[in-house]
């Protein structure tokens, strides 16, 4: 079967979202539309150095509804709280899922350990529609830590570079 190329998309441009995440999106959902269902958003933040401060950086609060973030860090840490109660820290490697459902208002920062010892920061965020019926959903938050995360080994040159679909 062959699969019908819709278009390519770039994006060299990126933008600071709060003071903590300097991101370029690399989807979304205004320059695919149905085509991406049910992503809206990948945003893909760093790389980036930061110097250590005792400042807070990233996003203040702010709400979401009826979707999906799941955020995965490579580099430095993220604190994340919400108004369903649900919060944490990840780290590189770690995966925060959280669900805006019937709406939640959050914010994410930089974690303090981090923001005192700075260096590179580098994670993504992708956005996922909910279902017409789970739109209404209480709001939720989990996180999965890397070492909780199953590996699979990979045969002799498997998910090499003719694999990748993005240039990050």
């Amino acid at each position: 079967m062959q699969k019908k190329i819709l278009g390519t998309y770039g994006n060299d441009r990126g933008h600071w979202v709060g003071d903590g995440f300097p991101v370029r999106s690399l989807f979304s959902y205004s320059q695919f539309g149905t085509h991406l269902s049910p992503f809206l958003l990948l945003d893909y933040a760093g790389p980036h150095e930061f110097k250590p401060t005792d400042a807070r950086r990233g996003v203040g609060e702010h709400p979401h509804k009826g979707f999906e973030t799941v955020t995965i860090v490579y580099d430095g840490e993220v604190e994340h709280r919400d108004s369903s109660g649900g919060g944490g820290i990840i780290g590189p490697g770690d995966v925060q899922w959280m669900t805006a459902g019937n709406g939640v208002q959050h914010e994410e920062f930089h974690s303090p350990a981090y923001a005192k010892t700075g260096g590179s920061f580098r994670m993504v965020q992708l956005w996922v529609n909910l279902p017409a019926k789970d739109k209404a959903v209480p709001a939720a938050y989990q996180t999965i830590l890397a070492g909780d995360i199953p590996t699979v080994p990979l045969a002799s040159k498997a998910g090499g570079a003719a694999d990748y679909c993005w240039r990050l």
